[in-house]
């Protein structure tokens, strides 16, 4: 694959990179992600990685916009309020940058439906809500051999971590989190709250780690640091990094045939 003209004008601060470079654009151009969820970390996480040019972005969220959404969901404005937020960025996305493959679901993801949803990827990123959501797509991703960035946020706080469970010695979500949340028991930014700039950080947090994870191999930025979750502090401010252990017993990686 090549880029043309005016891709390569579009993306020029990428390549003049030395860490990213024309290979490391081309290899952009030519990745697939599945984005789930377009609330406060998908939003920002969206228009980050269109502007990094990922190739084709396939976008999943049965949700609709809600004017409290506005404080932190950056790609919606007035106007899409009491419309399906998978609509709403697909036509972000249309006035953003038309080159890109775009697809939409607005069926909401669940252990019978993740594999299929996100067949095909090179890389799943997960900004959900809740545990039953965010253990589905994890252990889809084990099955479909497929890396996954989740993320998460709250208040002040917000974190991202790299799973590839479906390699040897690599831990996967559920390792992190075990099974003690399959029910939907999150706490909600509803009742807790949230600063709007802290999903923010968190969602463009998440796409940087997405090119990173996928330049693998391609280029001198390509760590994709698995097993890593970062936690973000916006209090302080600071991050500090944990790694995560793959758990032997995990049910949705640790008796998976490799």
């Amino acid at each position: 694959m090549s880029l043309s003209p005016a891709r390569l004008d579009r993306f020029a601060r990428h390549i003049v990179l030395p860490e990213i470079g024309g290979a490391g654009q081309v290899k952009l151009a030519e990745s697939h992600v599945v984005l789930v969820g377009l609330g406060g970390i998908g939003s920002p996480a969206l228009q980050y990685l269109a502007g990094a040019g990922i190739g084709k972005l396939t976008l999943l969220d049965d949700d609709i916009v809600d004017a409290s959404n506005l404080q932190r969901q950056t790609i919606y404005s007035q106007r899409d309020v009491g419309h399906g937020k998978a609509v709403a960025a697909r036509r972000w996305l249309a006035n953003f940058d038309e080159a890109l493959q775009v697809e939409i679901s607005d069926a909401r993801i669940a252990a019978g439906n993740a594999g299929d949803l996100i067949e095909g990827a090179d890389l799943v990123l997960d900004g959900t809500d809740n545990f039953a959501t965010r253990l589905a797509v994890s252990d889809a991703c084990v099955v479909e051999r497929t890396p996954l960035l989740s993320a998460a946020v709250g208040r002040f706080q917000g974190q991202v971590g790299a799973f590839a469970g479906h390699l040897v010695g690599q831990a996967c979500y559920r390792c992190f989190v075990g099974d003690a949340f399959d029910a939907e028991d999150c706490d909600t930014c509803a009742e807790d709250g949230m600063l709007g700039a802290m999903a923010g950080w968190a969602g463009t947090f998440a796409a940087m780690q997405a090119v990173r994870a996928l330049l693998s191999g391609v280029s001198t930025f390509g760590e994709p640091q698995w097993g890593k979750l970062h936690i973000l502090d916006g209090m302080k401010p600071g991050m500090r990094t944990l790694t995560i252990a793959k758990d032997p017993e995990c049910k949705g990686c640790g008796n998976s045939v490799r």
